[in-house]
């Protein structure tokens, strides 16, 4: 048999020196690629968390509105409300049908989870009235070791010292915050640490409930089962400590327009971190979560000339260090910055004029933080006018 009969016989058909294709129908297959950025969904959660703190601080601070459960009440209902709206007319709620809720479930792990809730909201907006935001966020910063210790706590987690040992890092530089902070109130500052213990129950309950397979569920769809349960506790709590004392004067001090807004823009954080969990990963979930506490401590200095100083500066530093270390742990952060490194320098070969304004801009906006962040705790006493009077006698200027 020849050559050419053994390869018919193999069944092996001619070449012709054309190579394989790929399947035009596994490429059709394939699913389209995002038009929109991840960076987008970065941006817009930090946007609406930043706004939705610095929203309720103005709400119940510069405006006087000394009402934070009803404040909170408010949310939740419009919360309620509006997953009602959208789990009949939309898609996004459609993830509820996989989750086999039922009234035992309910009341045995729903109501205790939205209990827990509750206090974390109530305390959370209570510490609006003692303590600037940049402080807040600094005291926030012990979240991870909260939750560690309430995992362990209901035995979620097993103890691990080590793990003990590297979040005890955040609490040493909270503690150094701490002490540098001006305007210390102790009220404030425990109903912070309460705020962030039954919040930390909170997520630990979530995990526990989440660990089955029969009750997964995104942030929307939670907060489609929270959200009646929560404004219920809470609207009993307002009832009784402060609807009694809540005038239309006080509603019309802030104005129904921007008490609409503020609902609308604590509900779009919700519908936000939905899409941002969908399109990013942990790791940039956890960064932007510090990228966006940062920018609110610098937000707070700006807007309401919150004083931060360079202890704090220094502890702060510490406890978000900490955090990250924490989260990722020391192999992929150094992966990651060395990534990050080669990125900068590939940046810096093929836009040189864009990143040297940059590092300029970044400079710039350093000192000016430094500048007016940190002058005034050494400076506050001071009072120009004194100074200014003197030298118009010396010049023989009168008012």
């Amino acid at each position: 048999m020849g050559v050419e009969e053994k390869s018919r016989a193999s069944g092996d058909s001619p070449r012709d020196g054309v190579l394989p294709t790929v399947n035009p129908e596994v490429e059709k297959a394939q699913p389209p690629k995002s038009a929109i950025h991840p960076a987008f969904y970065v941006s817009i959660w930090i946007a609406m968390s930043s706004s939705v703190i610095l929203f309720n601080k103005w709400i119940l601070s510069a405006k006087g509105f000394d009402f934070p459960v009803v404040l909170t009440t408010y949310h939740l209902v419009f919360s309620t409300i509006m997953t009602q709206i959208l789990a009949r007319y939309t898609t996004l709620l459609d993830g509820r049908k996989t989750v086999k809720m039922t009234g035992k479930v309910y009341l045995r792990a729903i109501v205790p989870i939205g209990f827990f809730f509750s206090l974390s909201l109530i305390c959370g907006n209570l510490t609006y009235l003692y303590l600037s935001v940049s402080f807040i966020q600094m005291l926030k910063a012990t979240t991870p070791v909260a939750v560690l210790l309430s995992g362990w706590a209901l035995g979620v987690s097993t103890i691990n010292m080590r793990v003990f040992l590297n979040v005890s890092v955040i609490v040493v530089g909270v503690i150094i915050a701490s002490y540098g902070e001006l305007e210390f109130v102790w009220l404030g500052v425990i109903l912070q640490i309460a705020g962030v213990a039954f919040e930390a129950l909170r997520l630990t309950m979530v995990q526990r409930l989440l660990s089955s397979a029969e009750f997964k569920m995104d942030p929307l769809v939670s907060l489609y089962y929270f959200a009646p349960i929560c404004a219920l506790m809470n609207g009993v709590v307002a009832l009784f400590w402060e609807v009694p004392r809540l005038t239309m004067a006080d509603v019309d001090r802030v104005g129904l327009f921007y008490f609409f807004l503020n609902g609308l823009c604590a509900f779009g954080l919700n519908v936000s971190v939905v899409f941002l969990i969908g399109k990013t990963s942990s790791l940039v979930l956890t960064l932007c979560g510090v990228l966006k506490d940062v920018l609110l401590v610098v937000a707070s200095m700006v807007i309401y000339g919150s004083q931060v100083t360079l202890t704090q500066f220094f502890g702060y530093s510490i406890a978000l260090g900490g955090m990250v270390y924490y989260k990722l742990g020391a192999e992929t952060i150094k992966s990651y910055a060395g990534e990050a490194g080669r990125q900068w320098a590939d940046f810096g070969n093929r836009r040189p004029v864009l990143r040297r304004i940059s590092i300029i801009l970044l400079s710039v906006f350093v000192v000016f933080s430094l500048l007016g962040g940190f002058a005034p705790d050494y400076a506050a006493g001071i009072d120009p006018t004194e100074y200014l009077n003197e030298a118009k006698s010396k010049i023989g200027m009168s008012d």
